[in-house]
C-alpha cells in the first residue's frame, strides 16, 4: 500500500509555516520557513521538504475573509502560488483556514515574557510567531485530513 504524506503550508507575508501528515494520521507541526526573495527562492525551500518527508501532496491555506469571501490576501495566496507550483512536483489543494491563526494562538498560549518579566524581546516574539504559524499550518492540515475522512465514510442516514 502506497503511504500517502502531505504538507501543509500556512503562507505568510514573512513566514511560511508548515505541517506535515500521513493521510491517516494526525497533523503535527514541522519548521517554519522564512520567505525568499523570490517564489522559486520559497518551492526551492518547499521542495527540499517535501523530499525530506516523503509528501506528494500540498495543501495550502486560503486567507478567506470571515463571510466566506477571497480577499485580497486570498489573491496575493493565490498568485504566490501560481508562481510556486511549476517548481514543486507535487499537486496543491486549498483548505479554508479561517481563524486558523486565531485557534493557533489560543493552543500556544500566551507569549513568554522578556527578562525580569518585561516585554518580550524581538526575539522572544519572532520565535513565537513562527511557532504560531507552523501550529496554524498544522490546523489547517487537520481540517483536510478530517474533511476527507468525512468524504470516505458513508453516509447512514441516506442509505436509511
Amino acid at each position: 500500500m502506497t503511504r500517502i504524506r502531505l504538507l501543509a503550508l500556512d503562507v505568510g507575508e514573512k513566514r511560511i509555516g508548515v505541517a506535515v501528515a500521513d493521510l491517516a494520521g494526525i497533523a503535527t507541526p514541522l519548521t517554519t520557513l522564512r520567505r525568499g526573495a523570490t517564489p522559486a527562492d520559497d518551492a526551492a525551500a518547499i521542495g527540499r521538504l517535501l523530499a525530506e518527508q516523503g509528501a506528494t501532496e500540498i495543501v495550502i491555506g486560503l486567507p478567506l475573509e470571515a463571510a466566506g469571501q477571497e480577499g485580497a490576501q486570498a489573491r496575493l495566496t493565490r498568485a504566490w502560488a501560481d508562481a510556486v507550483a511549476p517548481h514543486l512536483d507535487a499537486p496543491l489543494s486549498w483548505r479554508d483556514e479561517r481563524l486558523s491563526s486565531h485557534v493557533a494562538e489560543r493552543r500556544l498560549g500566551p507569549m513568554k515574557r522578556g527578562r525580569s518579566g518585561g516585554p518580550p524581546s524581538r526575539t522572544q516574539r519572532e520565535a513565537h510567531r513562527a511557532r504560531v504559524d507552523r501550529e496554524a499550518a498544522a490546523i489547517i492540515l487537520q481540517d483536510e485530513l478530517d474533511a476527507r475522512t468525512a468524504a470516505s465514510i458513508p453516509d447512514t442516514e441516506a442509505s436509511s
